[in-house]
């Protein structure tokens, strides 16, 4: 039997106080990549002083709180060594909808034991239980769509999902969630009102994602991750825990300023992204757009082409994550540099399915962190660029979003490699983005396509430059 302990509150509240300063060290921290691996240690730090510091306090029995956590440390090792960059969208949607169930059970097996206690249960107690079921029902399935549309699976579609009265049935099943909730707050003695609530919300979660297409993946990432963080600061009213209110607090604000800057990024609302649906107008077909315009070229004539450029521009997209290219693209950018050429990389806000996602993937291939330009940085250097080579990015370089009204993307901020002296796409096809519509780009004068993988078309490219 493993001791029991117990710690005094005026400590355990100082422990608190310092994982609240480790947490917002650690947030500030991931600020800025060459930070960001200490933050993220910072932050870990903070949570491991927090669950000392609670579980001295409560004295509780430790052998099956141990077994736990060596179960979920054994399968979270086990995932993280094998997880592939290209998931790490659907790991993190993962991580969001194991927040909010652990929200769900934690709050409701506190207002259990709180009922079964007999004494009269506080309204913040009550309401916090509400708000923690409403919120974490709502964060784990809605999470789990997320991640099946991340992953392709083919119960769900990777687009849109749409139907007759659908906003109607969305309102509806809200205002019944509502209703379930303050059902339980006018009668906290019944514990059925609890599940229905998040049954209730479970089902909110499923319609309220799978209406959301691809595209829009960076977004509801964000958002799950401010939901899973307000679940959490819920649970700790309902546990009256400091350090679990400041924690979800911190989680659930910078969502939703994460949020906003993806929306931003992609000149949408965020109630657009949630209930709309893509207003277009007609659109120019593929045939009309590449009709004998598109200009191939092979990796040995792209690798003439680099000869005498001064600067060069990389913008990676999802492709290149999905090649695995990012190390044979660093070792381009070195191999240029050796030649007297200064390479940046362009990296646009929402390119990728997550936020972040190419600098995670150019961090990982120990790319300076200097040369990672954010989209305004980059396009007022661009019309001084010699060479613009684009790498399995589509919609976020699509000049339409400028110059079309009537396409899905319209007035999407991109990153104008148009302007560039030369542009090199490096893609297997013609195929559209999540957009679903023909990029010009592919056609213009100062457009070459080098088509194929990625990875080994750039390898191809990197051995034409050491043979030329």
């Amino acid at each position: 039997m493993i001791t029991r302990f117990l710690i005094e509150p005026g400590y355990v509240n100082l422990a608190y106080v310092l994982a609240s300063v480790l947490f917002i060290l650690g947030l500030k921290g991931l600020t800025h990549p060459r930070t960001a691996v200490r933050g993220n240690r910072l932050g870990a730090l903070g949570m491991f002083v927090a669950a000392v510091a609670t579980l001295a306090a409560k004295g509780l029995a430790f052998e099956y709180i141990l077994a736990g956590v060596v179960l979920g440390a054994l399968i979270g090792a086990i995932a993280a060594v094998k997880v592939e960059m290209t998931a790490m969208p659907q790991m993190v949607a993962l991580f969001n909808g194991f927040g909010g169930i652990a929200s769900i059970f934690v709050a409701g097996a506190a207002f259990l034991v709180a009922q079964a206690s007999g004494d009269a249960l506080g309204m913040q107690i009550v309401i916090a239980t509400a708000a923690s079921g409403l919120i974490g029902a709502v964060t784990f399935w809605g999470s789990l769509i997320a991640y099946s549309k991340l992953q392709g699976l083919s119960i769900i579609p990777d687009g849109q999902v749409s139907y007759p009265g659908q906003k109607f049935v969305n309102l509806v099943v809200f205002l019944a969630s509502i209703a379930a909730a303050v059902w339980l707050v006018l009668d906290p003695s019944n514990t059925a009102a609890y599940w229905v609530l998040c049954a209730i919300a479970s089902l909110l979660g499923v319609l309220l994602v799978i209406a959301i297409g691809g595209a829009d993946m960076p977004v509801v990432i964000a958002l799950l991750n401010s939901y899973s963080g307000l679940a959490a600061a819920a649970t700790g009213f309902v546990l009256s825990n400091t350090v679990l209110i400041i924690a979800g607090s911190l989680v659930g604000a910078s969502g939703i300023i994460l949020t906003n800057i993806m929306c931003v990024a992609m000149n949408r609302s965020l109630a657009n992204v949630l209930f709309g649906v893509f207003e277009t107008g007609e659109v120019a077909s593929a045939d009309e757009v590449y009709g004998g315009k598109v200009k191939s070229a092979s990796p040995d004539e792209v690798a003439m082409l680099f000869d005498s450029v001064q600067h060069a521009v990389v913008v990676p997209g999802y492709g290149m994550a999905v090649a695995q290219a990012q190390h044979i693209v660093r070792d381009l950018a070195n191999l240029l540099e050796e030649r007297g050429c200064r390479v940046d990389f362009g990296i646009h806000p929402v390119a990728g399915r997550m936020p972040g996602h190419m600098n995670v993937l150019l961090a990982e291939a120990d790319v300076p962190y200097d040369k990672l330009k954010e989209m305004d940085a980059i396009n007022s250097e661009m019309d001084q660029v010699d060479v613009c080579m684009v790498i399995g990015a589509n919609d976020v370089v699509n000049p339409m979003a400028r110059t079309d009204p009537g396409c899905p993307i319209a007035g999407m901020p991109i990153i104008d490699v148009d302007k560039a002296r030369t542009v090199v796409i490096v893609k297997r096809s013609l195929s559209p983005g999540f957009a679903g519509i023909p990029n010009p780009l592919f056609a213009m004068d100062n457009t070459l396509m080098m088509f194929g993988d990625g990875k080994a078309a750039i390898q191809e490219l990197v051995t034409a430059l050491k043979e030329g």
